[in-house]
């Protein structure tokens, strides 16, 4: 293996971005041979929990986590408390970042007003100081409350991101309607509840030109209504999270860490997946870091909260299942990770990462830096360790 000033792995970013790396990479000598170095990751999809749920996670104890697991900038979604509806509860949660977070977080503003669906949030207001808008969490359920916020969005030159799922469909359901859900008693989520939704807002940013995301999806048929989408040269993009990649519903256990929404789905969605990373259909693969309590997360399947963690391991996750499987190349795996989500939002590269990619891990929650421990991955055994992340030229994480 290389030394580790001369292993950058930029993926397809300009290979000016190497320069920058390498002049702040030179500070530190040869503590580091032997390892690989990344551009800082991107995740547009993120839940810090603050203002107003500070006991699941906060934007420093989040922005640490982050780092660890080689994040330089994380996308902040709005259903805190409260709401990033409006000036006011926007310049709140900046002040909080400004003071507390180590690496940038960039704070998304709601759709609509309290996430409710009804009518839209101060869009004009907020547009200056949001990365994009998403009423993450819920769909917003109105075809022409939909059809205005993209059309406005579109005049600001922002981007809708959205959850999509339609209410009426769900029926109390809290994991895949499929096998395991029928051989255990379980309530199902039918995939319809997604990818209606994905196929509805497809066309209305075909009808309104608007700049479209769609948030973790996880059904073959969203895989395929988006690349039909693109074929047509409607302006969307799409991310995926790492356990509906490496994860399916065979997998489940009857515990809380195993649940979150979209569910855990078939192994043949699962499948779809995988073939939408290869193929460029899904540009991007976000964690969806939503922690918990413990007391929230320890009811079962049906009774916990839903969402999971997922910062701190993602890469190693990744690398170990789809890298040295022989799925996607190193390169590829940093575009989903670093280069996709920054340019898809107009994020700037601001640091990097140094990672020994032969150490193998355990992965453990009790040594996680986030608040939240739930991960379905507890125990498993991956590779790439993370030594170092640089953010502005300083260093926000290092492996003690």
């Amino acid at each position: 293996m290389k030394k580790g000033r001369e292993n950058i792995v930029l993926g397809s970013a300009d290979s000016s971005i190497k320069d920058r790396i390498s002049a702040d990479f030179s500070l530190f000598g040869n503590e580091f041979d032997n390892c690989f170095i990344f551009p800082g990751f991107c995740d547009v999809h993120v839940h810090l929990r603050e203002p107003g749920f500070s006991y699941k996670e906060t934007i420093s104890s989040g922005s640490r986590a982050a780092a660890r697991g080689g994040y330089t900038c994380v996308c902040a979604m709005p259903n805190l408390k409260p709401v990033i509806d409006s000036v006011e509860h926007l310049k709140e949660e900046r002040d909080i970042i400004d003071r507390d977070a180590v690496i940038d977080v960039l704070p998304y503003g709601a759709i609509t007003v309290c996430e409710q669906g009804e009518r839209l949030a101060d869009l004009e207001g907020m547009a200056s100081g949001v990365v994009a808008f998403s009423d993450d969490g819920k769909g917003v359920q109105t075809d022409d409350l939909m059809r205005e916020a993209m059309t406005r969005a579109k005049r600001l030159g922002k981007i809708i991101v959205a959850h999509c799922e339609v209410n009426s469909l769900l029926k109390g359901g809290y994991i895949h309607d499929g096998e395991y859900a029928k051989a255990h008693g379980h309530r199902g989520i039918c995939s319809a509840s997604e990818y209606e939704q994905v196929a509805r807002d497809v066309q209305l940013a075909k009808e309104t030109g608007a700049k479209y995301h769609v948030c973790h999806i996880s059904t073959k048929e969203s895989v395929e209504i988006i690349r039909q989408a693109k074929r047509e040269g409607v302006d969307v993009t799409c991310e995926t999270a790492p356990h509906y990649l490496i994860l399916d519903e065979n997998d489940l256990r009857e515990e809380g860490r195993f649940k979150m929404n979209p569910p855990l789905r078939s192994r043949g969605d699962k499948l779809a997946l995988i073939e939408g990373i290869k193929d460029g259909t899904i540009d991007m693969i976000a964690t969806d870091h939503a922690p918990h309590s413990q007391e929230e997360k320890s009811k079962g399947l049906e009774g916990s909260a839903f969402g999971i963690v997922g910062l701190e391991t993602a890469f190693p996750l990744l690398y170990t299942h789809l890298v040295k499987a022989g799925v996607i190349t190193l390169e590829k795996l940093v575009d989903l990770l670093a280069v996709n989500p920054r340019k898809r939002f107009g994020i700037p590269f601001d640091g990097f990462s140094v990672w020994d990619l032969e150490k193998c891990v355990k992965i453990d929650s009790r040594e996680f830096l986030s608040q939240g421990k739930a991960t379905p991955f507890e125990g498993a055994h991956v590779y790439g360790e993370n030594l170092l992340t640089v953010y502005k030229g300083k260093v926000v994480y290092k492996k003690i």
